[in-house]
């Protein structure tokens, strides 16, 4: 009888698992919702401000435009705003999925390398020593300090034979120096301090036409790279060797993904200043949704990244309306808590 039993029971019936079709067909609904989730936060974000817009108005400015009253508003003030939280908001979560990857560390982000460092220290040295005061011409400036630190950082690491825990550790002693140059010159340079308060918060306030325009090439090219790299950072989760193994290019994933985040965060960084949690945040929650499959956490992260992001805008303008608080601000109080409950977790230790 008992081993009748054991049989009748090791024979009832099992709820199947997955097919991999249906996960896949899943996880593309998933990405369709978060896309319609991301259109609706623009339409938000265009009609809420100081002053807000109704819905036909924001239609009627955007394809009827006659130049006349709140017209301007969307057209000059408003749109330009929405799309540079758009391209800063998929530059900084594809940067931190992909630093996630690269490292194997759920608490990597984009500053880990020292590029938001290495912008900040370009645009403070620009604004004291050179004499620059048109905020278009931060991008410059930032985007080159990005670029020479992810260089400085990668021979640091080790060039060819750089490990993640190398590369890290270059980071962090980059940033840390760098950050204290940004400290000193501010205390020593008032001009620079003042010119430099809002931009070193983070903020899409300043946003016009001109900016969008500028770093949309270069946010544009480093995405596409980031896309490129998902299969091999797959691998590469699994360890060096066994990357190797299954023939992945190792350094130069590692080359094309140190390019990718350079791009998408120098140009962020010098739009907006640096904004920070945003590219650890949503890479670490998407990967609950997705599971570790880069080829999916990509597109999600570059998907509900903006959606945080200009999300926590639009609170921002609401909260102490008719003033705002930057969006740096708002993604440092939202963030704050997640890192603190990620330190925690017991399982977080590596990918």
């Amino acid at each position: 009888m008992l081993v009748e039993s054991s049989s009748r029971t090791s024979a009832e019936p099992v709820p199947p698992a997955p097919t991999p079709p249906r996960r896949t067909a899943l996880r593309a609904a998933g990405l369709a919702a978060a896309v319609a989730v991301l259109l609706l936060v623009c339409v938000l974000s265009i009609m809420i401000g100081a002053k807000p817009v109704p819905l036909a108005d924001v239609w009627h400015g955007l394809f009827h435009s006659t130049g006349a009253g709140n017209d301007i508003v969307i057209r000059d003030v408003r749109v330009p705003r929405t799309l540079l939280g758009l391209l800063v908001g998929v530059a900084l979560g594809l940067s931190g999925a992909v630093m996630q990857g690269l490292t194997r560390n759920p608490l990597a982000e984009p500053g880990l390398l020292g590029v938001n460092a290495g912008a900040a220290a370009a645009v403070v040295s620009a604004i004291s020593f050179l004499g620059v005061t048109d905020a278009d011409a931060y991008v410059w400036f930032a985007f080159a300090g990005a670029a020479v630190v992810s260089v400085v950082v990668y021979v640091l690491g080790g060039s060819r034979s750089a490990t993640p825990v190398r590369l890290a550790l270059a980071g962090t002693a980059a940033t840390a120096a760098l950050y204290g140059y940004v400290n000193a010159v501010q205390l020593l340079d008032s001009a620079a301090l003042d010119r430099l308060r809002f931009w070193t918060v983070g903020s899409l306030a300043s946003a016009n036409t001109d900016t969008v325009v500028r770093v949309a090439p270069f946010i544009l090219v480093g995405a596409v790279l980031a896309l490129l790299i998902a299969r091999p950072l797959n691998a590469m989760e699994l360890g060096d060797d066994t990357a190797r193994a299954l023939g992945a290019h190792l350094n130069r994933t590692r080359v094309v993904a140190m390019v990718a985040v350079t791009l998408m965060c120098g140009a962020a960084t010098a739009a907006c200043g640096p904004i920070v949690f945003l590219g650890l945040m949503v890479p670490y929650l998407v990967r609950a949704i997705t599971g570790p499959d880069m080829r999916w956490i990509l597109p999600y992260a570059a998907v509900l990244s903006p959606v945080l992001l200009l999300g926590a805008d639009v609170i921002g303008r609401v909260v102490t309306r008719p003033a705002e608080l930057q969006v740096g601000i708002m993604t440092a109080l939202l963030g704050g808590p997640v890192f603190i409950h990620l330190v925690r977790r017991k399982r977080m230790a590596r990918l």
